[in-house]
Formats: C-alpha cells, structure tokens, sequence
C-alpha cells in the first residue's frame, strides 16, 4: 500500500504560514521579559505575572476559537475566516513594544498585559484552523509527519529570523523599530499563509481524485484501523469530547511541560548570556545554536520517526534535552564551547520537540474517529501550548525573584547580588532539566504510536 503524498508546492505553501508564527513566538518569548525588568523597570514577580495572565485566559480563548473553526467548517467547507482574521496580529505585536515613553513600572506593564491579551487572542484566530489542516485532510500516519516537517523547517526559519534579528534591532534601533520591521515579514507570511492552506487542501483533492485506486485503498487502510482501535461515540461539548480522550489527555499533559521547558530556556537566554557568561553579545549566539540546527535535525527527525515510531524518537530528544540542560547548569565555569555545544544538542531535541507532538496530535484526531471536531482539540492543544509559553517565562522570572534580581531601566547599570547570578544559572540549566524530565515520564504513558506504527508498517 502507498500513501497518498501531498504535492510539494502546497507544502510549502501552507509552511509559509509558519514562518510568521514563528517570528511571534520567538520575539515576545526572547525579549519581553527582559524588556519589561530591564528597560521598563518592571519587577521580576509583576513583570511574569504580565507573562501569565494573558495566557491563562487562552485556556479559555483558544478551546472557544477552536469550536469557532469547526462550526466554520461545518457552514463554509473551510476554515479560512478565521486565518484572515488572525493576521491582524501584527498590530498588537507593534503594540508590545511600543510603549509610551511615560510609561513605566506597573503602568508600562498594564500596557504590554493589554496589547499581549490581543495578540494572544488573534494568534488563536490563526494558528488554530491552521494547525487543523493535517487532521481535515485524508492523509496517513507518516504523510502527516512529512507534512509537519515542512512546517518545522519553515518554522524554525520564522524562529531563526526573529531570535537573531529581534535582540541586534533592538540593540541598534530601538524596541519599536524592531517590531515594525518584523510585523511587516510576520504579515506577508500570514497571508500566503492562507492562501497556502487553500491550496493545500485543493491540491490534495485532485491528487486524491487522479489517484482513485490509492485512495481507495488508503479508505481502505484507514477502515481497518478505525476497526482495530477502540473508540467511543461522539457526545458532548468538542472541548469535552477532547478532554475525554485518554490518549490525547497523555500526549497534552507530556507537551504542556515540553512548552514550559523550552520557552523558559528562550526567556532565560538574555539572562544567562549577561549575568551568568559575562558576555551580553552571545544572546544572538545562543539563540542561533539553539534554533538553527533544527533546519538539519528536522530531515533527520523525520526519517527517525519513519523507522523507529514518533514516541521512540521523542523520548529520546526528551532524555538529550535534559542531557544538555545539565550541562549549562554549570554556567562559565563549563567554558563558553561547551555552554554553546550543551545549546546546540537542546537545539536537535527542540526540533523533535516541536515537529513529532505535533504530527502525533492529528493521529490522535484520525484515531478518535472525530475529524470534524478538529479544531476542538486543537484548540485544547493551542491552548496547552500557550499556557506553557506563559509558565515558563513566568518560572524563569520566579528563579529571578528567588535570588533577589534587581530591575532596571535600560539607561541605567544595576549590580546583581551573587545569589541572583546563582539563580540565573540555575533557572536555565536545572529547573528545565526537571521539567523535561516530568515530560519525559508522561510520554511514556501516551501507547497509541505503538499502535499506529504496527498498523502503517508496510507489508510484504
């Protein structure tokens, strides 16, 4: 049996997208906590409160977007409304940064809280009917991870563009002229974006159509899966019917501490690089050797989890992100080549950490028997994500609180005490270790890859 194969044109079409998310969630997750203690003085504990709240409300944001998208796709045949809506995002990314010059303390954070609750609500608008396209289409176990990698490369181009780009900006021209420059690449993207989502979804109907025997075969395949797993009826709320899933409940609660961990380490980079290193110009370095192996470790991903299984391939990253987290809890007295080789083996974990979860979240979909409730749980999942880019700048910032970090304005130098230098350290190296690790033993709960792998193994 072969699997239905998506043209590589929509492919990249609908990865495109991804790079305008990326670039959102990297800028904020690198530079507003620092931007908030260091240059508007906000203190450590208000400043990752202003972090969190906002993203506690997408618990409830993101599960509501997610009913919103499917009743699109019930009325319309598309999701498409909702991702044009969503690229209006680019106005409250200029907005974050982009505070009055009067404005400072809790004042200054009231303003970032506001403008990140808008941002975070639109980024649902779109990342949610975008992330459900793997489940709407008809395609199988391993399409969908060739589908996810495309979206992890172009991803991690977005992410690569604004961690690296984002901090020299702001350094040479200004917070606000930082924003404007990367909202601009942010909404150009967004929009072929949704435009590649369209033409995903044409593109793989035709080929469905043109290839009727392979289809035929895939519905086939697909029967005789649905026969094999268990299921249950469909009843209930879409965010009910998601939660109820045990599967996905596993799957979510291992990726709820991989968000935490990888977003409290890209919060900490400014930190680590100045205070624990000495040296405030490895920011860019470190950003770069965490991010940029992902675009040569996402291939390799990819044909791990073909020959071994998703869950096999992740809970090795998991085990190797911990590895290296190890290491950097060490900080300078490790030496800087080592710090930065620790970040590159976090950078080929993170690449599996964000390309296998998320092409396991469809399969999870296709095995509940659900799809038009996609968006449902995807909205849960959007949501679990968010609620970790909240908590782990917001842990990074209680590790700031708990060793007595001193906030500052970005005209004036402030001297940190020891044990703040000794929590920066810490809260970069240990306290992600930990919460990998938590990862790491959840996943080892999530049985449905097995599953699914002996089901899409090819026969002789």
């Amino acid at each position: 049996m072969t699997e239905l194969r998506l043209p590589r044109a929509g492919l990249a079409a609908f990865a495109t997208g991804s790079f305008g998310m990326g670039i959102w969630v990297t800028v904020p997750g690198l530079l507003l906590l620092y931007f908030l203690t260091d240059i508007l003085a906000v203190t450590p504990l208000l400043a990752g409160a202003t972090l969190l709240i906002p993203k506690i409300a997408d618990v409830v944001l993101h599960p509501w977007v997610g009913t919103l998208s499917d009743a699109d796709l019930a009325r319309r045949g598309h999701r498409r409304r909702l991702l044009l809506i969503g690229c209006a995002l680019v106005v409250a990314f200029a907005g974050l940064f982009t505070v009055p010059p009067a404005l400072t303390g809790p004042a200054a954070a009231g303003w970032v809280a506001v403008a990140f609750i808008a941002g975070n609500l639109l980024f649902a608008a779109y990342q949610v009917p975008y992330l459900s396209t793997p489940a709407d289409l008809t395609i199988g176990y391993h399409e969908r991870t060739r589908l996810m990698g495309f979206r992890m490369v172009v991803l991690t181009i977005g992410i690569l563009a604004g961690g690296i780009a984002a901090p020299l900006l702001a350094r040479q021209a200004g917070y606000a002229t930082m924003a404007a420059v990367l909202g601009g690449l942010m909404l150009a993207a967004l929009l072929v974006g949704v435009t590649g989502v369209g033409r995903l979804a044409a593109t793989a109907a035709a080929t469905a159509a043109a290839t009727a025997a392979a289809t035929a075969a895939a519905t086939a395949a697909a029967t005789a899966a649905a026969t094999a797993l268990p299921q249950r009826p469909e009843t209930g709320h879409g965010l009910l019917v998601a939660l109820r899933d045990r599967q996905f409940r596993r799957l979510t609660g291992s990726y709820l501490a991989m968000s935490t961990t990888s977003h409290l380490v890209l919060a900490g980079v400014p930190y680590y690089a100045k205070y624990a290193l000495g040296r405030p110009g490895l920011t860019t370095v470190l950003v770069a050797a965490f991010l940029a192996p992902a675009l040569v470790a996402t291939p390799v991903w990819v044909r791990v989890a073909r020959r071994y299984g998703k869950q096999r391939g992740l809970l090795a990253a998991q085990a190797a992100f911990v590895a290296g987290c190890l290491v950097l809890a060490a900080g300078s007295a490790a030496g800087h080549a080592v710090v930065v080789g620790a970040v590159v083996v976090l950078g080929v974990a993170f690449a599996a950490l964000q390309l296998l979860p998320f092409s396991m979240l469809p399969d999870v979909v296709a095995h509940s028997g659900r799809p038009q409730r996609a968006g449902s749980y995807t909205g849960v999942w959007t949501a679990t994500d968010s609620l970790g880019g909240a908590l782990g700048p917001y842990v990074y910032a209680a590790c700031l609180a708990l060793g007595g970090f001193v906030a500052s304005t970005g005209d004036e130098t402030v001297p940190q005490p020891g044990s703040a230098i000794v929590w920066i350290r810490l809260g970069f190296g240990a306290v992600p270790a930990t919460f990998m690790l938590v990862a790491l033993l959840l996943q080892r709960s999530y049985t449905l890859d097995g599953r699914l792998t002996a089901l899409s193994a090819p026969r002789p």
